[in-house]
């Protein structure tokens, strides 16, 4: 995420150090910085922390814990603890499992224009266009909060009895929407949508982005505001399947908590009456089922020391929650924390160690070596498989590494890494097959004419009876060991040679034969063919292979393999075409005969 550090200082009395600082310390005690520039910060913020710190208030919190600097509070004016309620918008939910509350607020009489300055460069310095005062603010507050947003111009959409009617279902098979930045999209169930009830037409792609036919502009007056919490792998899967990421996907995807929905709708509104004034006719708050209170996970001192191998006194602990603003009580050395709604990833006493851990800072984390191991290690099975492997590098072989998945077998994966691989392999048949195949296409390039690629490989197969290590050879190999411990044995070392630059782009392949003048023999005849070509082939590279002698009525042929090959492009058969007419004629002159 994007971060500005003025941002940032907005939530400090007291200044905060230079950008390289910040970055240190959030890298050492929080996140990776991947990008720091002038006022910007791009912060990698990792999945558990997405929910509460994809946020300039989130991260900002973490930076108070780090730095130990106190907190302020951050907001316009002093905010309402509820709203007034209205009969004028209806909000339906057709399936709370994936829209987990709806809040709509209704505002009329606000006037759409540009946006302050402060509101403007604000969202410039984290890579932000401004669009008007309301859109701004809804992304600006997302943006401070971690809460996403979305304003619908009231005027476009239908009324019965005059109220308003928002209603979040599933797609319908052919429906289809036009979002904000002009493209049209198919839609298929499964994908949540906002829709004007009223029109029973769909208006916004929930939890991803807002539809062209309710786009507030220059002419907006009233507005539906809308503040939700919508099911993390339901807008996944459909940011996926219509290839549309957003800021806003990003953070439902990764599940922040229904909490945020209320301080999100409250800080908007706010903001939106300061730069663009309008009154709040009322607010509508559909949570079908709310969330229970977090609950608090205890950790004991001696845990906490015992994982991190530390000497940490209960007062520093202590202070690592305080820091952090975890509300906690302390009874028999036991700290039992109860999180707030935002810090979803506090879970298990594990979490509160973490928390400890990288606060206090694992540099303070006294080093202690590892106890020694008892007994010698079995060296048998490395040693045997050492020895296998020498022996077949011996006969020609060349090793592989494949993965252990595949499409069946006797063991299917719960949450397999390809949906196309949900299975652990059975054997090492199918890996192999694959790669002699990939082999041969390339064979050009590294073997000599008509020679067959040979490859090996030894892994672990598993079936329901368990593992077993298995070997594989692409052809037989013959004489190889057992697998067995041979004290004296030693893995051989192999001479490689000097490294050259492989190309990605594809090569070509062109056989040639001629006749040559009496007592020229192979050596001889493959001088002057590497002459003529090396003069003629230019920006590219050109392997000559052997391939055979022919000999008829006192005449000896030969004949040998040509690969054409760039390493800047793709060569076209013309060019080599071409080369190889120029190679005839060369040949020709210094008295070969092209057959």
């Amino acid at each position: 995420m994007k971060i500005s550090r003025n941002w940032l200082q907005t939530y400090f009395d007291k200044p905060l150090p230079d950008a390289e600082t910040i970055a240190d310390a959030y890298t050492f005690h929080a996140f990776e910085i991947e990008e720091a520039a002038g006022d910007m910060m791009d912060v990698k913020v990792l999945p558990n922390r997405a929910a509460d710190c994809l946020s300039h208030l989130g991260l900002a919190k973490e930076l108070s814990a780090i730095l130990d600097l106190p907190i302020k509070e951050h907001s316009p004016r002093e905010l309402p603890a509820e709203f007034p309620t209205t009969d004028k918008l209806l909000v339906t939910i057709e399936d709370p499992k994936k829209c987990v509350r709806y809040m709509g607020a209704l505002v009329r009489g606000a006037k759409v224009g540009p946006s302050p300055a402060w509101l403007k460069e604000a969202l410039e310095a984290v890579g932000q266009r401004s669009i008007n005062n309301i859109v701004d603010a809804t992304n600006y507050v997302m943006l401070n909060i971690g809460q996403p947003l979305h304003a619908f111009d009231a005027g476009k959409l239908a009324q019965k009895n005059g109220a308003y009617a928002i209603k979040v279902r599933g797609a319908r098979e052919g429906e289809k929407i036009t979002t904000l930045s002009g493209e049209e999209y198919a839609l298929v169930p499964n994908i949540q949508l906002i829709t004007d009830a009223n029109a029973d037409a769909p208006v916004a792609l929930a939890g991803i982005k807002g539809g062209k036919s309710a786009e507030v502009d220059e002419h907006t007056t009233d507005l539906i505001i809308e503040s939700a919490n919508f099911d993390g792998t339901t807008t996944r899967r459909a940011a996926q399947a219509l290839k549309l990421f957003t800021d806003a996907s990003l953070r439902f995807q990764n599940r922040p908590s229904p909490g945020l929905v209320f301080p999100g709708m409250r800080n908007v509104l706010a903001l939106i009456q300061d730069i663009a004034g309008g009154e709040v006719t009322g607010v509508v708050d559909e949570y079908p089922a709310p969330a229970s209170a977090p609950a608090p996970v205890s950790v004991s001192l001696e845990k906490i020391n015992g994982v991190l191998g530390s000497n940490f006194s209960r007062e520093e602990v202590e202070n690592v929650f305080k820091r952090l603003a975890l509300p906690y009580m302390v009874v028999n050395d036991a700290f039992a924390v109860t999180p707030p709604f935002e810090r979803t990833d506090i879970t298990i006493p594990e979490d509160l160690v973490e928390e400890v851990g990288r606060i206090i800072g694992y540099d303070k984390v006294p080093a202690t070596e590892l106890p020694p191991l008892a007994g010698a290690p079995d060296q048998a099975r490395f040693r045997g498989i050492e020895r296998m492997k020498d022996q077949l590098v011996e006969q020609g072989f060349i090793e592989i590494s494949t993965q252990s998945f595949a499409k069946k077998g006797d063991i299917v994966l719960a949450n397999p890494l390809d949906k196309n691989m949900p299975a652990l392999r059975t054997n090492l048949d199918e890996n192999m097959n694959a790669a002699l195949a990939r082999a041969k296409l390339n064979a050009p390039l590294v073997l000599a004419p008509n020679q067959k690629p040979k490859l090996f490989e030894i892994g672990t197969t598993f079936t329901k009876d368990g593992e077993r290590l298995a070997t594989i050879t692409s052809e037989p190999a013959s004489n190889l060991s057992e697998i067995k411990d041979e004290p004296d044995y030693a893995p051989k070392q192999y001479e490689l040679g000097a490294y050259k630059p492989f190309s990605v782009y594809p090569f070509i392949v062109r056989d040639i034969a001629f006749w040559v003048p009496e007592g020229v023999g192979e050596d001889a005849a493959r001088k002057t063919l590497e002459i003529s070509v090396m003069d003629l082939a230019d920006n590219f590279s050109v392997t000559i292979d052997f391939l055979d002698r022919f000999e008829k009525e006192g005449r000896v042929s030969y004949a040998f393999r040509l690969v054409f090959q760039s390493l800047e492009r793709t060569l076209t058969d013309e060019e080599v075409n071409g080369v190889m007419e120029r190679v005839y004629e060369t040949l020709k002159k210094a008295g070969f005969e092209v057959r």
